[in-house]
């Protein structure tokens, strides 16, 4: 089995391109985040796109803090009347949460024929992969750095 073929099959990256829910309003992004803050918070990655994805889920107390803060940043660089960059797989058990960083939006649902940006931060309770490893770039792409390079 090719690597790239492991890591789809890879329950992360299953998470990852499953099916999300789109929490739309601020209302209920402070909703969500009750809901999260409200069960077991010691078993969860958190994971900033970018960097090399955690070995070991967060302490409660860094869990915390990081809800604290990316909800501050969404508020503060997000400045909209609605929300629309949170994206979990279920809002009342949640396992994997997807948000993006307001800054690095793009085209986020694809709708210009390019892949979504990769999100800006994932809050799993499944130790996730280098998605940048893991996510390979467009063919056209790779064709064209063969050509410069092969």
């Amino acid at each position: 089995m090719s690597e790239s073929a492991l890591q789809t099959s890879h329950p992360f990256m299953e998470k990852y391109q499953g099916r999300l829910v789109g929490i739309l309003r601020w209302e209920q992004l402070d909703e969500f985040w009750q809901v999260l803050q409200s069960g077991k918070t010691d078993d969860w990655y958190i994971y900033h796109i970018g960097e090399q994805p955690p070995l070991t889920p967060c302490s409660s107390d860094q869990f915390q803090h990081f809800i604290d803060e990316i909800d501050k940043l969404l508020r503060r660089d997000h400045d909209e009347s609605y929300c629309g960059i949170v994206y979990v797989d279920d809002k009342t058990k949640p396992d994997f949460v997807k948000i993006y960083d307001p800054n690095n939006l793009g085209h986020v649902c694809g709708s210009n024929g390019s892949p979504p940006p990769l999100p800006g931060w994932i809050i799993s309770r499944i130790q996730p992969l280098d998605l940048e490893v893991a996510i390979q770039p467009p063919g056209n792409r790779r064709r064209w750095w063969q050509k410069i390079f092969g």
